[in-house]
């Protein structure tokens, strides 16, 4: 009994003493910490967009990529995904979970490394929005009295909404609703139980976790989050194994540009520079230019088809490139698919390679840059692929479909109304076509 009696004195006195160790640090720290309220006013980095007049995306320019939303618009099921992963005494404590210090102290003590540390929510606003993220106990010391005046300054719906909008989550994304567009093209509020979960997992590595680079990673993370939501109460068995089982389902997603203007885009791009220098990319900027949807495609199929067609009747050039013979057999494989990345595709021309020619069938199979492999028979443009001679002369039409093609040939096909491949190229002659509004000049397409 005695000795249980000073080990309990001896906790008091640790504790007591622990108390005015923080207090004392905290009085000589906290003159020299940032100015928290500054968290009111903050500016994320959001890039630039540049619209039609009728308000169609045409453009995004910035280095990162993010969406911001209020509290409001997170729906909760994320929200419980999120506290699930990584602080689910958020709405109760006051910024710092005493029992996650705890853990890591004793990790530290017992193992001689350092461990997570405990972060809260709150913690990591401090470290995102004014720490480095050096591992030293002053920086981590910082972070907690950080997080004490941030309670004391902001209400949780605030941290909160910090917290979503400006953690990085890989490929570029900062903040979940940029993570949501990035990795499954969607809204956040549009996302399954098993894609928010999955986000929730990104933060603790986003490197490994998030669902491209690492989607095994990212799925252990996700499951693992799921069985703490079953935990938790915020969600039931039968959801539970429902999401389990759903499969990892990303991919990467660019910005969601309605259809290509990309001369009015960078236009408005290089004025927008003009006037307020780099900021422009930071600032997020929406930018609405002259530029009417429906004139724009209008005008970029009319000249495309215009161009398509004067190349037609000067001949076929033959394919872009032929793959030394070296590389065709067991090597053939790798070397297509190296060629074909690193190919651009030109306006709806796509690179091909002839992997085979069947001489009896009368058709062609190509590898395609997605990886898939078509057919082209000899009627879809191979057969009036006549030979460019001179600016005013073509040869012959060719009889056969080995007349034109031959395996390791890169070559140009489009796909027509019909959903069938038919032979290209890109068309050596330019055209350009700008249309204004005869009232004040304004561009209307280009």
């Amino acid at each position: 009994m005695s000795i249980l009696k000073f080990i309990l004195r001896l906790s008091m006195l640790a504790a007591l003493g622990g108390a005015w160790l923080v207090a004392g640090a905290y009085l000589y720290l906290s003159p020299n910490l940032p100015d928290v309220a500054t968290l009111r006013d903050v500016k994320l980095q959001t890039p630039m967009r540049v619209f039609t007049r009728d308000g169609q995306l045409i453009g995004q320019f910035g280095e990162q990529k993010r969406a911001p939303l209020p509290f409001d618009a997170i729906p909760e099921q994320f929200i419980n995904a999120l506290l699930a992963a990584e602080d689910d005494s958020f709405f109760r404590h006051r910024g710092i979970d005493f029992m996650g210090l705890a853990r890591a102290v004793t990790e530290l003590l017992l193992t001689g490394e350092k461990g997570s540390g405990g972060s809260t929510l709150t913690m990591q606003v401090a470290r995102n929005y004014f720490l480095s993220l050096e591992r030293t106990f002053m920086r981590k010391f910082n972070e907690i009295l950080l997080a004490i005046e941030i309670e004391r300054a902001l209400d949780k719906r605030e941290i909160f909404e910090l917290y979503f909008n400006r953690v990085f989550l890989g490929h570029r994304a900062y903040g979940f609703e940029a993570a949501s567009q990035v990795y499954y093209g969607k809204s956040i509020g549009e996302l399954t139980l098993a894609q928010h979960a999955m986000l929730a997992g990104i933060p603790k590595a986003p490197s490994r976790n998030n669902p491209i680079s690492g989607p095994q990673a990212g799925k252990e993370r996700r499951d693992w989050i799921l069985g703490r939501m079953l935990a938790l109460g915020y969600i039931d068995d039968t959801a539970y194994q429902q999401a389990r089982q759903a499969p990892v389902t990303a991919r990467h997603h660019g910005a969601q540009i309605a259809f290509a203007a990309h001369y009015a885009a960078e236009m408005a791009r290089q004025e927008m520079l003009n006037r307020y220098g780099m900021d422009a990319y930071t600032n997020g900027y929406d930018v609405y230019t002259t530029i009417d949807s429906r004139l724009q495609q209008v005008a970029r199929s009319a000249v495309i088809s215009g161009l398509m067609t004067y190349d037609g009747r000067h001949g076929y050039r033959g394919p872009e490139q032929r793959l030394p013979l070296t590389q065709v057999g067991d090597n053939a494989a790798e070397a297509w698919r190296t060629a074909l990345m690193e190919t651009a595709v030109i306006a709806d021309l796509q690179p091909a390679i002839v992997t085979a020619v069947n001489g009896e069938a009368e058709q062609a199979v190509l590898l395609m840059q997605d990886g898939s492999s078509v057919e082209l028979p000899y009627t879809n443009g191979v057969n009036s692929a006549r030979p460019y001679r001179s600016e005013n002369y073509v040869g012959p039409a060719p009889k056969t479909i080995a007349d034109v093609l031959s395996v390791g040939d890169m070559i140009r096909v489009r796909e027509d109304e019909n959903g069938q491949w038919q032979l290209s190229q890109v068309p050596a002659a330019q055209a350009a076509l700008v249309s204004l509004n005869p009232n004040d000049g304004a561009i209307l397409s280009i």
